[in-house]
């Protein structure tokens, strides 16, 4: 897919490799509107030539929301990248159920309700892409972080499954599966990141060559072990 020209609604596109999607995909030509929560970080974005909008994707009113202010545009790119990371580690103590169901949300349920209300829309572009960024944690995850692990999970599932619905229609599904990432979400993360302009690249990489999905970094080798050894990847990342 050529995506000069494209109409692209990004989510969390204000930092992290939502922001250099949203840079790289603006050098190449595609009209960006971006997500994200951040008033400060929003205002940044804009500054750069984006449009913004507001966006608090944890619960179902800010995802209707954000469809309220699309209004009738045309889009022809949906990028669920939007998530949040929580801890939940009984190791730890009591962990935070309010924080878990907001994961939970902002993860997984904005991403299948933002499709279910894109869908028409993309079904009328000429060609159109729905891509959603998972994670390596999506294959095997980590102790300490059940909730963002089932969470990545059950959107690959989901993409895996609206694939095959959207067969022929001319919405092509991507799954993007980043590894570690140098972004706020993992400060303090002492394994080897990647950095967000790399990941960016590939993501977009993905969606110009038409790929169904986009095993980047090291969530490559993951993948490879997992296929292989599916015990062992999980033993690798249960270390963490």
């Amino acid at each position: 897919m050529q995506v000069t020209g494209k109409a692209v609604l990004l989510t969390g596109g204000s930092a992290g490799i939502g922001r250099e999607i949203a840079r790289q995909l603006k050098a190449r030509g595609a009209d960006v509107i971006l997500t994200g929560r951040d008033p400060a970080r929003l205002a940044a974005m804009e500054a750069e030539g984006f449009e913004v909008i507001a966006a608090d994707l944890s619960n179902a009113a800010g995802v209707d929301a954000l469809v309220a202010v699309l209004g009738e545009r045309p889009v022809d790119i949906l990028i669920n990248n939007a998530g949040q990371l929580v801890d939940h580690d009984f190791r730890n103590g009591v962990p935070d159920p309010q924080a878990a169901d907001n994961c939970v949300y902002a993860n997984l349920s904005a991403a299948i309700r933002l499709i279910t209300a894109l869908v028409p829309r993309l079904r009328a572009r000429p060609e159109a892409a729905i891509v959603n960024v998972t994670s390596g944690l999506a294959i095997a995850p980590a102790a300490r972080q059940p909730v963002y692990c089932a969470t990545k999970a059950g959107l690959r599932f989901y993409t895996l499954a609206l694939r095959e619905q959207l067969k022929g229609t001319g919405i092509r599904v991507i799954e993007a599966l980043p590894p570690v990432v140098d972004t706020q979400m993992n400060d303090g993360n002492p394994m080897k990141k990647m950095s967000p302009e790399a990941c960016a690249r590939q993501i977009i990489a993905a969606i110009e060559r038409g790929r169904d999905e986009a095993n980047i970094g090291m969530t490559r080798l993951l993948r490879m072990v997992e296929s292989i050894a599916p015990s062992l990847a999980r033993r690798l990342t249960l270390r963490f």
